[in-house]
């Protein structure tokens, strides 16, 4: 898993949440530094790859366990 120079904890948020947090925290970092987004809204599995997509941001890699999933975004 790559380092994170940013955590944005959204578990227990509900879309839109999740995405409006991870774009506020993206701001927050440097191009090129990763952001680790916590959350655990299942719609966040479709969400978060398409807000990535749409912003130019890259999804490095993303996993999931125990109902949570975490979703490393490398900001562009």
């Amino acid at each position: 898993m790559p380092d994170a120079a940013k955590v944005v904890d959204a578990k227990g948020q509900t879309c839109p949440m999740p995405v409006l947090m991870t774009a506020k925290g993206i701001k927050e970092i440097e191009s090129g530094e990763i952001l680790l987004l916590e959350v655990t809204d299942n719609g966040a599995r479709s969400d978060i790859p398409a807000w990535a997509t749409q912003t130019g941001n890259e999804l490095v890699e993303s996993e999931e366990a125990d109902g949570v999933m975490k979703f490393y975004i490398r900001k562009k």
